[in-house]
């Protein structure tokens, strides 16, 4: 079954590409027509191609890794927060740092410093400064949680990267392909298709239209975080079924143990008494 439908994408306004002279020779492939001088995107194309990135990013939930959203642009930005968030998926949606994927480590480093101001506030290690010091202190955590605290719980590497507009995120897009990161992107017709791994054909403009794909997608997601507890929770009932098992075994044995004991008592021939010497 369908994630979603043509007349969904279509009310959603999904279809609207750019103008045909800003078009990406690329997407050729997923234009139906030019109207008024504005090509229009094939939805039957967006269909399978929402369907297949949402069954990969379901696999991706389900084995425990993280997707990566990236949106950076104003129209969407407060779309992505919320999707990722309700799916407890990381989101960039400020400026992307160079070298995010590329120089993780550093990023980390960031993080934990966000962390570690948090730490020293908590237990009054600068109760002690002045207000000059205190203010800058608080506008590093603030500048630092803008920017990166949507990533606090990465602690690795993400396992996909799902863009919104990837002429716009290009730099997020080439740091994934060269460390080989698979990369999920809605590309609308002025975009280049190639860099992308899973490439969904639509309007990256519109709220509506973003908000409709990325329903569908983190649906999928969050299939894929439920069956995985679900898989883990029978996993646990099978280990306490063994567990009980074996705890089970020995007394099984001295139950049946103790039943056969009478059994051998009776079947043993009882001794005759030695006649008494005269």
């Amino acid at each position: 079954m369908s994630r979603t439908n043509f007349d969904q994408l279509l009310q959603a306004g999904c279809h609207f590409g750019h103008l045909k002279r800003k078009w990406n020779p690329s997407m050729a492939p997923y234009i139906y027509t030019e109207r008024n001088g504005i090509h229009i995107i094939d939805l039957h194309k967006t269909v399978a191609k929402i369907d297949e990135a949402a069954d990969a990013l379901k696999q991706i939930a389900k084995s425990g890794k993280k997707v990566l959203f990236v949106a950076t642009k104003k129209q969407t930005k407060e779309v992505i927060a919320e999707k990722a968030t309700s799916v407890n998926m990381p989101y960039v949606i400020e400026r992307w740092p160079g070298g995010m994927l590329t120089n993780f480590p550093t990023i980390r480093k960031a993080v934990k410093k966000m962390a570690n101001i948090d730490r020293l506030m908590a237990d009054g290690t600068y109760s002690n400064l002045s207000k000059r010091e205190l203010l800058q202190i608080t506008r590093q955590r603030a500048k630092l949680e803008k920017n990166l605290g949507s990533i606090a719980d990465l602690t690795r590497l993400p396992s996909a990267l799902f863009v919104v507009d990837v002429l716009k995120e290009q730099i997020a897009v080439r740091e994934a392909n060269r460390l080989g990161i698979p990369v999920f992107g809605i590309v609308d017709t002025n975009s280049d298709p190639n860099n992308v791994d899973f490439v969904i054909p639509a309007n990256d403009d519109a709220k509506d239209s973003v908000e409709t794909i990325l329903n569908a997608c983190c649906a999928a997601i969050a299939e894929g975080i439920e069956e995985r507890k679900a898989e883990k929770a029978d996993e646990k009932a099978a280990e306490a079924q063994d567990e009980a098992d074996e705890e089970a075994k020995p007394k099984r044995a001295a139950r049946r143990a103790r039943k056969d004991a009478p059994a051998a008592e009776e079947a043993a021939p009882a001794e005759e008494e030695a006649p008494a010497a005269e």
